[in-house]
């Protein structure tokens, strides 16, 4: 029988640290085939995100991204997954995947947090403040739980403030610059397609998760925090190629391609990582459908066991 979650359903049995460990593991195993197909029309994106997790299951997400929403007061993404079984190729399973795509970029910018930031990070400065910021603000608390601070920039100072006022230890920043001066963990969430991360104000050791861009023309960090940061992926497939947080500094030779020391697969079994206290470590979150399998599975587990 095919099961179906609505995002109230997802909503209802998602919970950070479980889905933090199921990426993990899900990066111990082989690594997934992806398949990756856009079409763009004016500025909006309709991507179809496929990938087939060896030993969990096969799966499609189709999504459209559409940045004006913000204005109509509307989720600036939509989307529907369904997994199919790994042994048979049935379907299994048809998942809320705006509710999912949320839950699963959130946790896997803090899967990257907890394998790259320093464990004594107290100040996250959150750098944008759309409908990702509260749960990339969540998710980064539970990687470091030590956080004491979480400093909040957005364009317009209206959201920043909105978004401040949920939480005692949220505080507006009204200075980038300084902002990013103070941080331990950078977290950055816009649809710009200008850096807004200048690296020559990232102090040294901090952590810097990148996750706005997605489009070939996109990028959120200048070329001076990649001379001066060693930057990881999620994946090496929805990243290099697809993405102008890479694409663009690897097309016009500021970076060659071995600039980027390693993928979660690696990260996840310690063969790269963090090698000093001083050293500013970047991660890009390019996303995928195997990370949207792995979350939809452990959440129709979860599911199942609720009966």
């Amino acid at each position: 029988m095919t099961l179906t979650l609505s995002a109230d359903d997802v909503n209802r049995l998602a919970d950070w640290p479980g889905l933090i460990e199921a990426l993990r593991a899900g990066h111990r195993g082989p690594k997934a085939s992806i398949g990756d197909s856009f079409v763009h029309a004016r500025d909006n994106t309709m991507l179809v995100r496929s990938a087939w997790v060896p030993g969990l299951a096969a799966g499609v997400k189709a999504a459209t991204v559409v940045p004006e929403n913000r204005d109509r007061d509307l989720p600036s993404i939509h989307a529907q997954i369904m997994l199919f079984d790994d042994a048979t190729g049935q379907l299994t399973a048809l998942v809320d995947g705006t509710a999912v795509t949320a839950w699963k970029t959130a946790a896997d910018s803090a899967l990257g947090c907890d394998l790259l930031a320093r464990k004594d990070a107290k100040t996250l400065l959150m750098v944008g403040a759309g409908a990702m910021a509260a749960p990339l603000i969540a998710a980064h608390r539970t990687a470091r739980p030590g956080i004491e601070r979480v400093l909040i920039w957005n364009r317009t100072a209206a959201n920043a403030e909105a978004l401040a006022q949920t939480d005692a230890i949220f505080e507006v920043a009204s200075d980038l610059p300084a902002a990013m001066a103070q941080a331990d963990i950078i977290c950055c969430a816009t649809m710009s397609s200008e850096p807004v991360i200048q690296g020559a104000n990232v102090r040294p050791g901090t952590h810097v998760d990148l996750v706005g861009a997605y489009r070939i023309d996109m990028r959120e960090a200048d070329d001076e925090l990649h001379r001066r940061g060693t930057w990881f992926v999620d994946s090496f497939d929805t990243t290099l190629d697809h993405i102008g947080e890479l694409a663009i500094p690897l097309k016009d030779g500021t970076i060659t391609r071995d600039a980027v020391k390693g993928d979660l697969h690696a990260l996840v079994d310690g063969v790269v990582g963090r090698q000093s206290d001083e050293e500013i470590t970047v991660f890009k979150n390019g996303g995928g459908a195997h990370l949207d399998v792995m979350i939809a599975m452990a959440l129709c587990e979860k599911a199942r066991a609720e009966g």
